[in-house]
Parts: structure tokens; C-alpha cells; sequence
């Protein structure tokens, strides 16, 4: 391995964990390194890697969501280089979050190889090595994909590193893989609802993922489509998609038996530092809805979705009124009006009316009037009907006024730990890789593979759930996948990547984003297009090696 990089500022704080399996204790005037040589302080070492884990998603989504064809401003400003590219420069806001927040769960893992070694032994230690090794293994990957070739870090550095050299995306992705390998031969098999560590299926899951993406590269392997549509088919196992889409996302549900990994939190894991103990997923994807003085949820009014996003669904498919709040509800109780929340806190109450509708897009104007007829006892007194096309993102240069764009309402927190005053804060998981993707992974897998009869039986399997018709053999390609996709995962924090992977990126940000309205928001230096982010600017100057390269874009 090549030298490699500590960066300056990693502090090696002990997050506290979400659930009792990965819960720390405090080990106070007792030396760390004395500590960890024990079965106890192992364990804590162990759930240190996962509590990094919310350094990496629990922050603003901007390197996983912005900038692509599905998420736009509102009337709130998105970091401008992220969600434009044309101003994206190596000191840009919000560059350096994923870089520095995934070498600091890296370091973490170090450590726990390290101790690996010298600790109290028992059975569970081989296990525990795994897990660590998968939770390195997706830190590179995300890094590989959105900064290219970074440097391999396996050491367990104590002092602060100053110089380091840079590993090409290709070795990267070899060093993946054998973590990955390494991993699957070591974790446990049980179902993550119960256990919520990570296991074989995982390991499949993200190999299947890592393999797929590597094929679209100029090293990729012959093999690898196929090889990613057997890890997929491994992961899957068998499982059919049995849990209606409503039910994978309602609050208290998310270890769920289609979770195959998430980020988790608890509301008591918040208590010490809420705004940074919590996450901000349910913060985005929708307008500004009032806020405290309504009692509605805090929301950014930004990455809002594209009339692209919304345009997806047909008539039948369950996933659209399980991911929006297709009706926004108050209630009035004495001179206090509440929105939004009575949808979960209230149900049933003879009170609730509707403040906002929100028509689906193969609504005709016959279906208008039934609606209002339908409907005309429950409106509300402001009560707004909101016509298809006059709720994307790119409305609010019209309208600019609250509760304009539709919410997207599956990553909602109907009870935080903390009050709207303390910031965005909430302790419902994030779930990073769920059995519906990956019979998508499975489903481009095996289009790219050659097998498009297979790939096209994986992707239908996610569309009867969703309650549509089959897709046919002449609509599967890599398009209508991605816009499978997103109906499947609206708000989940893969976009990015997919446009990324597929070569995508340019042709679908410039027809249905509207903040980039030319291809050339993607010209950089040299020639190069603004695919891959910068090195962050932090990181070349704290390194001593002036020989460490750039991004050619930049």
C-alpha cells in the first residue's frame, strides 16, 4: 500500500450509539489502549465504527442528492458548485464533507484491525473484524466514486500524517473488493432486524453494487455485470418483497425484514448534542411549511423535487401517495392551528380538514371536480388546490410562497426528541441499502451482462409491489431502470451515483433540472467535464507531498 493520509482534525470522539447491541460505556482515566486489549472495550471500539457512520449521512445530502435530475432548489439556495457545477471549484461549500467524514470512520476501522491483534480473543473478534472491514470497504466506495482514486489508509496512525500519496481509482476498487471478500468470509448470518449488524447479505448486497459500477469503468473486468448480478441474486436469497411500500417507511418501522443496512439512531442518543446526534434526512424534499409557529415540521425548501420526479408515477402506483403528503391536514383546536402533524397524531379526529391538495399528474378535470364534490366537507377555510405543474421545484420562481412544492413525507419524524427551535434534528434511521434496491441492482446487473430476460423479471418484481403493470422487454434499458429507480427510492441518497455510474450525469441533470440549463455547466479545465468532485482544497494544502494531483477537471 501507498502512503497514506490522517487528516488533521480528526478527533476521535465516541458517538453514542443508537441501539443496546452497539451501545458504548464510558471509560474514564482508563488508557485507551489498555482498554481496548479487553472483550468489553473491543466491543466499544467496534460500535465506534458504526457511530461514524452519522458523520457520513446524518449532515446535509449534497453530495448524494444535488445537482441531478430529481432535486432542485426552492426558494432556499443549494450549495451552488454541488447543485450546478459550473461554480464547482475544490474550495466549494460542502466538497469536503464526504472525504473528511469517511477517513475518519477509516481511521476508525484501522484502529480496530489494529487491536484485532493484541486484544483479549474469543470467537466474536473474526466477526467484529468484518463488520469493520465492510464499514471500510463503503467508505472507500463512496469515496472512489465521488473523488476518483484517493490514498489506501490501513495503517492505525497515532500522530498526525502530513504527507501522502494517491491511489488510483483502479487499486481502490482491487482493495474494495478484497475487504469485501475478507468481510463476507467473517460476518454473521443473523437477520439484521434483530441484530442490526452487518451480515452476509450486506456484504453481497454492496459487493453486487461495487462490481456494477466498476464495470462501467474504462478497467472494469469483462465478468463484472455478471458477477455483480450473482452477488445481487445472493443478497436477495430468495426474498420476495412482501412488505407493502406504505409500510417500509412508516415511522418506528425501520428495521424492517427488507432493511439490509442503515444508519441508526435512538431519540435518547441526542440528549448530549441533539444538532449533531440526530440527522437531517427529513428535513429536505419539500417546501417551507410554516414551521413552529405552525406547529408543522421544520423544512429547508430545498431539494425540492423536479416536475421530472413528480411526472414518474401512473395512476395505481403505490408508491406515490406513500412517498408524498398528497394532502396537507390541520387542526383546530380553540384559537391554535396545527398542520401537517395531525396526519399522524390525529387520525380520525372529525376536526381535520385539508389545507392543501396536491393533484397527481394524470388528474383530468373531470377528476377535479369529483375531488372538490367528494371532498367538500373537509376543506379548510385557506384551503389550496394545487394543480399538476404548479408544484415542482422550479415553480417557486413563480410562486414563492410556503407549502408551494409537495412534501415528500417517507422520511418523516412525526415525534423528535428535540423542539423545531433546536434545528433539523431527528432519530429515525437512514437506510442505506433495502431488499427493493437491490432487485434493481440486480435488474441492471444483468441488462449489462447480456441478459436482459432476467434483468427485466428482477425489475418487474419491484413493480408489482408497487401495484403497476410488468414493464415490457421493449421498454428495459438503462433509462427506463433509472427512472424505475426513481419511483423506487425518491429521497434516498443514492441519485448522484446512479447518474454517475450510468454516464448519465450531463443528458439528465441538463433536461430536468432547471437550474442547469446547458451542458456546459459541466466544462472544466483541460477539456475535462465536472464529473468527478474536486480533492477538497483542505486536503491539498495540509499535504506536504506537492506532488499529489488534482481532478484534471479542476
Amino acid at each position: 500500500m501507498k502512503k497514506s493520509i490522517f487528516i488533521l482534525g480528526i478527533v476521535a470522539v465516541l458517538f453514542s450509539s443508537c441501539n443496546d447491541f452497539i451501545e458504548e460505556e464510558s471509560k474514564s482515566f482508563v488508557e485507551a489502549d489498555e482498554t481496548y486489549k479487553t472483550a468489553s472495550g473491543f466491543q466499544l471500539l467496534v460500535n465506534t465504527n458504526y457511530a461514524w457512520l452519522k458523520g457520513i449521512y446524518g449532515g446535509d445530502p449534497w453530495l448524494f442528492v444535488a445537482g441531478t435530475d430529481m432535486y432542485a432548489e426552492g426558494r432556499t439556495a443549494e450549495p451552488a458548485g454541488l447543485s450546478q457545477y459550473s461554480q464547482l471549484i475544490p474550495s466549494a461549500e460542502g466538497v469536503d464533507q464526504l472525504y473528511t467524514s469517511c477517513y475518519q470512520l477509516i481511521q476508525s476501522v484501522n484502529k480496530t484491525v489494529y487491536f484485532s491483534t493484541v486484544t483479549e480473543q474469543n470467537a466474536n473478534v473474526p466477526i467484529m473484524v468484518g463488520e469493520a472491514r465492510f464499514l471500510r470497504a463503503n467508505a472507500y466506495f463512496l469515496l472512489v466514486q465521488t473523488y476518483g482514486g484517493v490514498p489506501i489508509v490501513t495503517e492505525n496512525f497515532t500522530l498526525p500524517v502530513l504527507q501522502f500519496d494517491r491511489n488510483t481509482d483502479e487499486e481502490v476498487y482491487d482493495f474494495i473488493i478484497s475487504e469485501l471478500e475478507s468481510s463476507l468470509a467473517s460476518v454473521g448470518t443473523s437477520s439484521y432486524s434483530s441484530s442490526g449488524k452487518v451480515n452476509k447479505k450486506a456484504v453481497n448486497d454492496l459487493l453486487a453494487k461495487v462490481y456494477l459500477t466498476r464495470g462501467y469503468e474504462t478497467f472494469g473486468k469483462p465478468t463484472d455485470f455478471a458477477t455483480a448480478a450473482a452477488y445481487a441474486d445472493a443478497a436477495i436469497a430468495g426474498q420476495s418483497l412482501t412488505i407493502p411500500y406504505g409500510q417500509l417507511f412508516t415511522p418506528t418501522t425501520d428495521l424492517n425484514a427488507e432493511t439490509i443496512f442503515s444508519v441508526q439512531y435512538d431519540p435518547a442518543s441526542t440528549a448530549t448534542s441533539p444538532t449533531t446526534l440526530g440527522n437531517k434526512q427529513f428535513y429536505y424534499f419539500s417546501s417551507y411549511l410554516g414551521g413552529s409557529e405552525s406547529g408543522a415540521p421544520l423544512r429547508s425548501y430545498n431539494l425540492c423535487p423536479t416536475d421530472y420526479a413528480l411526472g414518474l408515477f401512473e395512476k395505481g402506483d403505490a408508491r406515490w401517495n406513500a412517498t408524498f403528503m398528497t394532502e396537507i391536514l390541520e387542526l383546530k383546536q380553540g384559537d391554535k392551528i396545527t398542520l401537517y402533524y395531525p396526519y399522524y397524531r390525529n387520525p380520525g379526529d372529525a376536526n381535520l380538514k385539508v389545507r392543501h391538495f396536491y393533484a397527481p399528474k394524470w388528474f383530468t378535470a373531470t377528476d377535479k371536480t369529483e375531488w372538490m364534490t367528494a371532498n367538500a366537507g373537509r376543506l379548510s377555510n385557506t384551503f389550496v388546490y394545487h394543480d399538476w405543474g404548479t408544484y415542482g421545484a422550479a415553480y417557486t420562481l413563480i410562486k414563492n410562497i410556503d407549502a408551494q412544492t409537495i412534501p415528500v413525507k417517507k422520511f418523516d419524524d412525526p415525534n423528535p426528541s428535540t423542539p423545531s427551535s433546536t434545528g433539523p434534528v431527528s432519530t429515525r434511521d437512514i437506510i442505506t441499502a433495502r431488499l427493493g434496491e437491490t432487485y434493481l441492482v440486480a435488474a441492471e446487473a444483468y441488462l449489462k451482462a447480456g441478459d436482459a430476460g432476467t434483468g427485466l423479471q428482477r425489475l418487474n418484481v419491484v413493480r408489482a409491489r408497487a401495484g403497476v403493470a410488468d414493464a415490457t422487454a421493449a421498454e428495459f434499458n438503462i433509462d427506463y431502470i433509472l427512472d424505475e429507480r426513481g419511483r423506487e427510492m425518491l429521497g434516498e441518497y443514492t441519485r448522484w451515483f446512479d447518474l454517475k455510474r450510468t454516464g448519465k450525469l450531463v443528458e439528465r441533470t441538463v433536461l430536468h433540472n432547471y437550474r442547469i440549463t446547458s451542458a456546459s455547466n459541466f466544462n472544466g479545465n483541460n477539456g475535462q467535464q465536472k464529473i468527478l468532485r474536486p480533492i477538497p482544497q483542505i486536503v491539498i494544502d495540509l499535504n506536504q507531498n506537492k506532488n499529489f494531483p488534482q481532478n484534471p477537471a479542476y
